[in-house]
């Protein structure tokens, strides 16, 4: 299996599986770049990992796994990282039999949505059919801690990544400033803050959740304060980096910037984003383009909509193939899911966002110290 690592100066390895075998099973994930003499604790790492760790709510799988993370190497006795790769570990703690018993009835059968299929394929016999294996949504255990250092790295640049829920079933929230959205940031289960949208999704999701089935939605991603000039112009468009970090997140199937497919509807005098000074500032009336011009960040905040597919694990009977019988069969499974993944999953989109910021800034200030640029450009972006 290849393509775990992720990033060209920041970078993450994951390695792990939702189940993996015998006790001491876990999921891991080594970052390479991380700063020398940066304070860095489990505690500090741990926030983010509350974020995402089932079992929390009526809207979460009933899995209990703990999620408790440990920092494993890149940490010297002082508690600072000593500039070597950091490691961190997750250990599942939730691995039941009868579990496993229930993976193991129907591990011959393609589960419609999931990647048994492709997986065979793939892998053949030997692909992991215990929990999904590496295309669980328990991969991004090491994603998720990744992201946390590097929101510890943005947080000395000022910068911060917030995502949360705008739309789930058809019952959308209000339009918000990023300060508005952080102020009712994680009030409830689903994480919208327009809280009575937030009562309604609830609502509909248990609805859903008591047929059986299960709901989408659409995760708002904002990166506010985001220095102006990262990206480049071609293949690393800032745009395109971001782009493949989110849709490389299993239960993404769709991504937006900016206005998105509402620019297919506008007329380029009122798509086009007019610039005016502000304290001798550059900025935007509006931002359509979503904070990229030219593949190339303006200063304005990265706005990015992320369309979340349901959980594809439902009760509802639905057909199916034994692939190794090669008859067409019925399927209902009756294992552990999240009725919609949208009050986990937005903790997985920080994290990619806040990995792929950091790369960027890496690649950007390692540009900017070798071209010698006149200082009113440099000085510009960080004004």
């Amino acid at each position: 299996m290849q393509g775990n690592t992720f990033g060209r100066m920041f970078r993450v390895t994951t390695c792990g599986e939702s189940y993996g075998i015998g006790e001491g099973s876990g999921l891991a994930v080594i970052v390479d770049g991380v700063p020398p003499g940066m304070v860095l604790t489990d505690e500090m790492i741990q926030k983010d990992m509350d974020k995402r760790r089932p079992g929390q709510g009526k809207l979460d799988s009933p899995r209990k796994e703990t999620d408790q993370v440990h920092i494993f190497a890149g940490v010297g006795q002082d508690g600072v990282t000593t500039g070597a790769p950091v490691g961190m570990i997750v250990y599942n703690v939730d691995t039941q039999k009868v579990h496993i018993d229930q993976y193991y009835e129907y591990k011959d059968l393609i589960r419609p949505g999931h990647a048994e299929y492709t997986f065979f394929l793939k892998y053949g016999e030997a692909a992991d059919w215990c929990g999904a294996g590496r295309a669980s949504g328990r991969e991004t255990v090491g994603r998720v801690a990744a992201g946390a250092l590097a929101k510890l790295i943005l947080a000395r640049e000022k910068v911060e990544v917030i995502a949360y829920s705008v739309e789930c079933m058809g019952i959308q929230a209000r339009e918000m400033t990023f300060d508005e959205a952080k102020k009712n940031y994680r009030k409830n289960e689903i994480n919208c803050p327009d809280l009575e949208a937030a009562d309604e999704m609830i609502k509909k999701v248990m609805e859903i959740k008591e047929e059986g089935d299960t709901a989408g939605g659409v995760i708002k991603l904002i990166i506010h304060n985001i220095p102006a000039g990262l990206g480049e112009p071609v293949f690393d468009k800032f745009s395109a980096m971001l782009s493949h970090a989110i849709m490389s997140i299993g239960a993404v199937k769709g991504i937006e910037l900016g206005a998105g497919f509402k620019c297919g509807k506008m007329k380029g005098s009122d798509f086009n984003d007019h610039p005016y000074l502000e304290g001798g500032k550059v900025k935007f009336r509006t931002n359509n383009s979503g904070g990229v011009l030219g593949g190339i960040t303006n200063g304005e905040d990265i706005e990015v909509r992320v369309a979340i597919k349901p959980t594809p694990t439902v009760s509802v009977e639905q057909p199916s193939i034994d692939m190794n019988k090669m008859k067409e069969e019925k399927l209902s499974p009756i294992t552990r899911r999240d009725p919609t993944l949208l009050g986990r999953i937005y903790a997985v989109i920080e994290a990619m966002a806040a990995i792929t910021t950091v790369d960027a800034l890496f690649m950007d200030r390692g540009w900017e110290g070798m071209s010698k640029l006149d200082k009113k450009w440099t000085d510009l972006k960080r004004k």
